[in-house]
């Protein structure tokens, strides 16, 4: 899939993110400016303003939801932690915790894509669905993932700070609140994982620290010499391997 299609699959969920629980036609103003959404049209009588919304979504929405609405938000998170738990602040740099945090995402978000693309985006540029049944199925896959991530305690706390009715089925719980509720589920597993990943970098932080305390040696820092240490650890376990594997998994 190349970049321009994928870039269009995720406009087109971001889209069917904002329209989502909409009746009406959505209606966008601002001084000597109107945008407005049709709920019906064809992909050629639609193209500028397409284009134009495209345009305004990448700009302002899509780094967000990427962030917010996917796995990035546990991955960068992980890896985050892994870097401060070995103790080297700025060993990968920052840009390369993002990208590797992105290359995963995309891997993991592939499937959704992909389901986008054949159900909503192809069916929508062969003239066969209208605007509104595309962004809805292209909506129907990002629900379904984060529904899979989601804790239940979550979706109920904010059910109920929305004072919504409890809803029947899973389709019945408005995207407002599956979205804050994702997030946090993501918040508490990333954070959960990222404890268990300090654990022995922190056994052999104690154990240098009480070496080097029994030896007298109080005025150099325990960070210095448990370092290495925590490197060799990390190399001979193929730590990256694990910490990669692990975060895939737990999206399965």
């Amino acid at each position: 899939m190349n970049k321009k299609k994928l870039l269009l699959i995720t406009c087109l969920a971001l889209v069917g993110l904002l329209l989502a629980g909409c009746a009406t036609t959505p209606e966008f103003t601002a001084p000597g400016v109107t945008l407005q959404i049709q709920p019906e049209g064809q992909p050629e009588q639609v193209s500028s303003g397409v284009q134009l919304l495209v345009l305004l979504t990448v700009l302002s929405l899509a780094p967000s939801i990427v962030i917010m609405a996917t796995s990035f938000t546990r991955v960068v998170i992980v890896l985050s932690l892994l870097r401060n738990a070995i103790g080297t602040a700025t060993m990968p740099p920052s840009q390369v915790i993002i990208g590797l945090a992105l290359l995963m995402t995309f891997f993991i978000m592939a499937p959704v894509y992909n389901t986008i693309n054949q159900d909503a985006l192809q069916p929508y540029l062969n003239n066969e669905i209208t605007q509104q049944t595309a962004f809805q199925k292209a909506m129907d896959p990002l629900r379904e993932f984060m529904f899979k991530q989601t804790r239940q305690k979550d979706i109920e706390l904010f059910l109920a700070m929305n004072r919504s009715e409890r809803p029947n089925t899973l389709a019945d719980i408005p995207t407002v609140v599956l979205l804050p509720a994702f997030v946090i589920s993501e918040l508490k597993t990333a954070f959960t994982m990222g404890f268990i990943i300090y654990v022995p970098f922190l056994i052999i932080d104690m154990v240098v620290a009480s070496v080097l305390l029994a030896m007298g040696m109080m005025m150099l820092p325990p960070s210095l010499i448990s370092m290495p240490f925590k490197l060799l650890l990390f190399v001979m376990v193929d730590g990256w391997y694990l910490v990669t594997r692990s975060l895939l998994l737990s999206f399965q």
